[in-house]
């Protein structure tokens, strides 16, 4: 929370509260006491209620809530319609249309209707292609409409909290936000009712100086919350591009290897076909082989053969000797 100390409060008359006559008992915890008839708040007190609603303001909006600035009366609007903005929050600064929430599906009608307003006007405002009596009378229906919802065109859905200026003036809204169940926080002054006001904070509703402390409170607290919450989702966005990256990485992977495999697939037929040739050429091979062997072996036979002869014929050449040997004998 920004540095707001009780002499910010006691400055910007958060203290004062409404006359003595005009109480609630309920309020009672929080006054500190009386002076020339005037209900004196305790600060102390709206310091510590003030950092609880910071804190919760700030929670709800780094979760991606939304808070409704509410505040009618006329010190309240022009603060509200201002902090609303620069915390990029929706709110209601002229008048709450009974039924703003428990019956937003008709107030959708008439956002719908003042859109197709300002397209007809167009970024200038002239309505061009449109009568001037014609275009006088859109104009003003449109800043009717604009006075009223301008602050909610983008609300889509019931929002996250409801900050309110004055629950005495703003009881319709109230009432409704208690009804649909949404957390109220509100400025609570000594005539009101503190009874279902989720994060009261006690105070003067009267003073534009306290409207203005305590409005840019809840303002900046929105602000800081929605800062945490944009570095979560950027957070959240890189590591689901990381977890995306990585897939993409293993589907490439994937795609790589199966690619691999069809050219590997692809290879095997030439693989067989080169297989299927050299089985068709091993008949060839193992003829020849054949052919080699018979031939071995037929030169082998002939060398045994010739061998034996050999063998035969010395054994025969003694047997011859002796023959011719008689045979010469007889003649003698």
């Amino acid at each position: 929370m920004a540095v707001i100390s009780i002499k910010h409060l006691f400055d910007a008359g958060a203290h004062l509260g409404h006359r003595t006559q005009k109480w609630h008992p309920k309020m009672k915890e929080y006054i500190y006491g009386s002076k020339s008839g005037i209900y004196i708040i305790d600060l102390r007190k709206t310091l510590e209620k003030l950092k609880d609603a910071y804190e919760y303001v700030l929670n709800l909006s780094a979760n991606g809530g939304k808070v409704l600035f509410v505040g009618t009366k006329y010190q309240a609007r022009d603060v509200v319609h201002e902090q609303a903005e620069r915390s990029s929050n929706f709110y209601v600064n002229y008048r709450w249309l009974g039924g703003m929430l428990t019956n937003f599906a008709t107030i959708k009608q008439s956002i719908s209707k003042l859109k197709k307003l300002e397209d007809v006007a167009g970024p200038e405002r002239d309505y061009v292609g449109v009568l001037k009596k014609e275009g006088v009378r859109l104009e003003r229906e449109r800043r009717k409409l604009e006075q009223v919802l301008g602050g909610i065109t983008e609300l889509r859905k019931k929002p996250a909290a409801v900050f309110i200026v004055d629950i005495k003036k703003e009881f319709i809204a109230v009432n409704e936000a208690k009804k649909l169940g949404i957390p109220i926080i509100a400025i609570v002054d000594t005539n009101c009712d503190p009874r279902g006001i989720d994060f009261l904070v006690p105070g003067n509703d009267d003073s534009i100086h306290c409207i203005e402390l305590f409005t840019s409170v809840i303002a900046s607290a929105s602000i800081e919350g929605r800062k945490m919450y944009e570095s979560k989702m950027a957070e959240m966005k890189k590591e689901k591009d990381k977890a995306k990256a990585e897939a993409e990485k293993k589907k490439q992977d994937k795609a790589k290897a199966k690619k691999a495999e069809n050219k590997d697939e692809a290879a095997k037929p030439a693989e067989k076909k080169a297989e299927s040739k050299d089985e068709a050429a091993k008949p060839a091979e193992k003829k020849v082989e054949k052919a080699k062997k018979a031939e071995a072996v037929a030169e082998k036979v002939e060398e045994v053969k010739e061998q034996v002869e050999e063998e035969v014929a010395e054994e025969a050449a003694p047997a011859a000797n002796a023959e011719e040997k008689t045979e010469e004998q007889k003649e003698d």
